[in-house]
Formats: structure tokens, C-alpha cells, sequence
């Protein structure tokens, strides 16, 4: 079902432009990654509030795709990020906006692009637009124009290997369906569709379905992570939260309770390079929880 609606966005017309110097970084190593040893099967989670999606990464054949998608993940890019997009049977997508000013007057804004990475479609193993895949989205007619933004495939698309050169995948689901699943409009119906009149907003997904206002609480936030979170019930009350840690960095473990997402710190341990865990006592069954490190 899809319906149109209101909603207030404000200082969605500012994009913050990426710091240069981050740039010309991203540049300079996209030009060496032929010559870069890079390991293979990168695998990436994306923790969104009806579940989790896990990914594995296509890093030898598609090397300068995923240096570019990892380079947002690990700058703080994705942070409170939305799926903006959703077609029932052929995509969601992500990475072109996120909720600023969260605390005081939550608004959506653009996450600051670098610079457009060649198209990788025919480089290394060929990869179809196949069910669960992830590949890049890009610009209408230009080819080699993909920055930030990415969508899963819910369906065979492999109509668009063809198009302008191919939709370049990059990685696979490997865990998630369900949460793919639930991007359905057979009943019973998880998740609605509307129209805020005007692109990019025309397919936006929501938790509910209303003919009122949307709410910032009603939009499907994503988190993308490295980390491999877990989640475990303790018997009664309570919580254990289990991650891969980043040697030698903090590793800050947040939640929160209400969206737009307010994080509070739970813990900052240092982490080992190993995988370590935190016991939330609280009790709070709202909580949604995150790892953060400041790469």
C-alpha cells in the first residue's frame, strides 16, 4: 500500500560537503587498489530496527566499490541512517540520508558524498542483480557516478546487468531474509509505502500505516556495522551484547529507546581484537543497541 503524507523536512536542502582532505584520500586509494593486497569476504551487518541483515562483501573481484561503501561505514557517514526507498519485489535503498540534530529538532539531511568510483560491473566474477544482492545505485544514464547510496535486491533483476553497463553487485545476503521478507506488500502487511510528493521521496517506507502525519519514529532506520553485533536474552531480566572488537580502540556500546535515535553510552572498553561482550542489567526491552568506534 502506498499513501501519500506529510512530513516536516527541514534542512533537507543543505548537503554537507565531505572534507576534502578525505577526498582526495579516497582518491588516491581507489588509483592503488590494483596494486593493494585486500582480503576477501569482508562481511558487514546491517542492523535495522525490524532486524538484522547480514552481508558478505565481494572484495577482490569489486575493489574499489567496496573500499568506497566501507569508507562511509567507517567515517560515521551511515550514522542514523533511513531506507529511503522501497518497491515491493525489486528494491530497498539506502545511503542518501540520515536524521540530524536528533536531540533538539530531528530533521533529515544528505550524507556528504566523496568522489564517483568507476563502474565495476565487468571487473573480476560478474555478479547478477539476483535476490539478496547489494549493489550500486547511481545517476540515470551516467555510468560511473555511484558515491553513497546502495540498494538490496528483492527480487531476480537481472534486467539490470544490462542497463548502462550493469548495476555494479558487490556483496550477497547471507543471513536476513526474513528481514528482506518483511519488505512485502502481501498481507500481513510489515511495512507501508509512502509519497511525500516530490523525489527523493516518493517510495518511503514506514513501520506504520497512517492517513495522518509520518512520524521520525515511523521511518526504518539503518545502522551498517563491521562488528558482527549480537544480542542474548539473560533469563528474567536483561541483556548480553556481543561484538567483534577493534583492537586498541574505544569501542562504545550505545542505545537507545526512541527514534529518531538519542544514544546513550552503556560502556567504552578498549577493545581486544577478539570478540567481546557487555551486560546490560536494565531491563529495557525497547533498548536497540549499537558499537561505535572512531576509526
Amino acid at each position: 500500500m502506498q499513501a501519500k503524507c506529510r512530513f516536516d523536512f527541514r534542512g533537507t536542502s543543505s548537503i554537507i560537503f565531505a572534507d576534502m582532505f578525505l577526498r582526495t584520500a579516497l582518491m588516491l586509494l581507489a588509483a592503488l587498489l590494483p596494486f593493494s593486497a585486500l582480503h576477501a569476504g569482508t562481511f558487514v551487518q546491517f542492523r535495522t530496527t525490524i532486524g538484522d541483515i547480514e552481508i558478505e562483501l565481494y572484495d577482490d573481484d569489486k575493489p574499489v566499490t567496496v573500499t568506497n561503501f566501507l569508507y562511509y561505514v567507517k567515517t560515521g557517514y551511515t550514522n542514523d541512517m533511513i531506507i529511503h526507498r522501497f518497491v515491493p519485489n525489486f528494491v530497498i535503498q539506502g545511503g542518501l540520508t540520515y536524521v540530524s540534530n536528533r536531540e533538539t529538532s530531528p530533521s533529515l539531511a544528505y550524507i556528504s558524498t566523496g568522489p564517483q568510483i568507476i563502474n565495476e560491473y565487468a571487473v573480476g566474477r560478474t555478479f547478477s542483480n539476483t535476490n539478496g544482492t547489494i549493489a550500486m545505485a547511481r545517476v540515470g544514464g551516467q555510468v560511473n557516478s555511484a558515491t553513497s547510496q546502495w540498494f538490496i535486491n528483492l527480487g531476480n533483476n537481472s534486467g539490470l546487468d544490462t542497463v548502462d553497463g550493469g548495476f555494479t553487485v558487490f556483496g550477497r545476503t547471507i543471513r536476513g531474509f526474513d528481514v528482506l521478507a518483511s519488505f512485502s506488500s502481501t498481507s500481513p502487511q510489515k511495512i507501508w509505502r509512502y509519497s511525500l510528493g516530490s523525489q527523493p521521496f516518493t517510495e518511503l517506507p514506514a513501520t506504520r500505516y497512517t492517513t495522518g502525519n509520518l512520524t521520525y519514529d515511523d521511518l526504518v532506520y539503518v545502522d551498517i556495522t563491521l562488528l558482527n553485533v549480537r544480542i542474548t536474552d539473560l533469563p528474567g531480566t536483561g541483556k548480553v551484547i556481543q561484538w567483534r572488537s577493534v583492537k586498541d580502540m574505544v569501542n562504545r556500546v550505545e542505545y537507545t529507546t526512541v527514534f529518531p535515535p538519542v544514544w546513550q553510552t552503556l560502556a567504552t572498553p578498549t577493545g581486544t581484537g577478539n570478540d567481546m561482550s557487555v551486560t546490560d542489567t536494565a531491563g529495557d526491552t525497547k533498548r536497540f543497541y549499537r558499537i561505535r568506534v572512531d576509526y
